[in-house]
């Protein structure tokens, strides 16, 4: 199977199922789908990303699996903060704030406690992965 049938499923998976996935090696994790708007189209992308939650904020991290460049959704949101989340079975309107400093690394390594595959990438790129904010707007 390739990334995009990959990613269609889990995003199918994602909205059969009340924001849970139920199968594959992502079954269990606590993934949303964000759509964000291209920076350079213009138009809706959508990403599948885990998250955590630090109060009512969710709390993402452009980790790219610790690839050298940052993935497209952070520099759709650098562009444009306004997103849609789609998360835990609900949708709704979020504004994006990059997080930088003290508070960018404690939200980082309270992320990876919970999500331990990031524990690893800081080690594996040169890069500071950005931790990125998401509050729901009314």
């Amino acid at each position: 199977m390739d990334y995009e049938e990959f990613t269609r499923n889990l995003k199918a998976d994602l909205r059969a199922n009340g924001g849970v996935v139920t199968s594959g090696p992502m079954a269990g994790r606590p993934l949303m789908i964000l759509t964000t708007i291209g920076a350079q189209s213009g138009e809706p992308r959508e990403a599948v990303i885990t998250y955590t939650r630090e109060g009512d904020k969710y709390v993402i991290a452009a980790s790219k699996s610790a690839a050298p460049t940052n993935p497209h959704w952070y520099h759709n949101l650098l562009a444009n903060p306004e997103a849609t989340v789609e998360a835990g079975g609900e949708t709704f309107q979020a504004r994006a704030t990059e997080v930088t400093g003290a508070e960018r690394d404690r939200l980082y390594e309270q992320h990876a406690e919970e999500r331990p595959e990031f524990k690893d990438y800081p080690n594996k790129t040169t890069r500071v992965i950005p931790v990125i904010t998401l509050e729901r707007v009314s």
